[in-house]
């Protein structure tokens, strides 16, 4: 929760994320994680969350794709982010619910934790406000001379603001080492983007201020992590920045719990038949021989993670009224 003077760089294990199981399995933990707060803010009055269920292959994708010195800001909808990362899913779910072992000492809550250690900078909660800070945190690590890029997560509504703009112009201008990544979930808020935006595309954006860029189904979880390997390495090379967007989609509502009451039906049941979990599944069974038993053991292995996350959340104190003003800077 604290700004940084300076970003540093990770110095916590990043994991790995090299083979397709490995993707699925990160694909199903944090779906796992995301219904279980869900579940747990109707059930017993835990914090509601705002959810990005059915868009983890853009996440993992993305994430499996980035080095260990790469930083991340990200947005509100960040749980598949710092999952994919390595955060751990306990301190996660205790930062929700306030307690004192989150990562931020349960100031933070969902929406503005950050987990330094991983090189996860920050989480907005204002709508572009990672976009904002994206040119700073790469402008520094450039004349530090860091090594890594710079990850920034937004999505089609961010897209809408003027820092959207602002940044890609400054980014072109100062050439800086930044992936911006467009998740595009048809939805802003309680919003279709068709009634904000014209055109289908984000990506289009980025040609007028001579950022490269490319569109990729981001429910296909190799296809995100391919294109993320080749925007990364683009950067890497001519430290100039991409605009990748992940054409995705948000099966839950806007913020946990959401009827969905204005949500188009078959729309909705479209996307759902092309889950990206369940494509992945799909395609290993395809392909490596992936039977239901692998399946039903990597959901197994899954679930004690998230009993056990939710256990230590729920055993974790209440931070002590003491520490109001701690880490609190004006």
């Amino acid at each position: 929760m604290s700004p940084f003077s300076s970003p540093a760089l990770p110095s916590a294990a990043v994991p790995s994320i090299e083979h397709p199981e490995d993707l699925l399995e990160a694909m199903l933990l944090i779906r796992a994680y995301e219904l279980r707060l869900s579940e747990l803010s109707a059930q017993s009055g835990t914090p509601g969350t705002c959810t990005a269920v059915g868009q983890e292959a853009a996440a993992v994708g993305v994430l499996s794709a980035l080095r260990a010195e790469d930083l991340i800001l990200t947005n509100h909808r960040s749980a598949g982010h710092l999952l994919a990362r390595g955060a751990d899913p306990g301190r996660m779910m205790a930062e929700v619910m306030g307690r004192r072992d989150g990562y931020c000492k349960g100031k933070s809550g969902s929406l503005h934790i950050s987990v330094r250690e991983l090189g996860v900078v920050l989480t907005s909660t204002i709508v572009g406000g990672e976009l904002s800070l994206a040119t700073g945190v790469a402008l520094s690590q450039t004349l530090l001379g860091r090594p890594g890029i710079v990850a920034c997560f937004f999505g089609d509504g961010a897209a809408g603001e003027g820092i959207f703009h602002e940044s890609l112009n400054l980014a072109a201008v100062w050439k800086l080492p930044i992936l911006y990544v467009c998740e595009n979930n048809e939805w802003q808020a309680f919003v279709h983007r068709r009634e904000t935006m014209v055109g289908e595309r984000i990506a289009d954006r980025a040609a007028p201020y001579g950022i490269a860029s490319a569109t990729v189904d981001g429910n296909d979880v190799e296809a995100v992590r391919d294109a993320a390997r080749s925007a990364t390495a683009a950067i890497r090379d001519n430290g100039r920045p991409f605009l990748l967007e992940l054409a995705t989609y948000r099966q839950r509502g806007h913020f946990e719990p959401d009827d969905q009451t204005y949500v188009d039906a078959a729309e909705l049941a479209a996307w759902k038949a092309r889950d990206p979990i369940e494509r992945m599944k799909a395609r290993l069974a395809a392909k490596d021989g992936f039977t239901t038993g692998d399946f039903a053991g990597l959901q197994a292995r899954v679930a004690a993670r998230i009993d056990a996350a939710a256990a230590f959340a729920q055993a974790s104190p209440w931070p002590d009224p003491a520490e109001l003003l701690t880490d609190v800077y004006a």
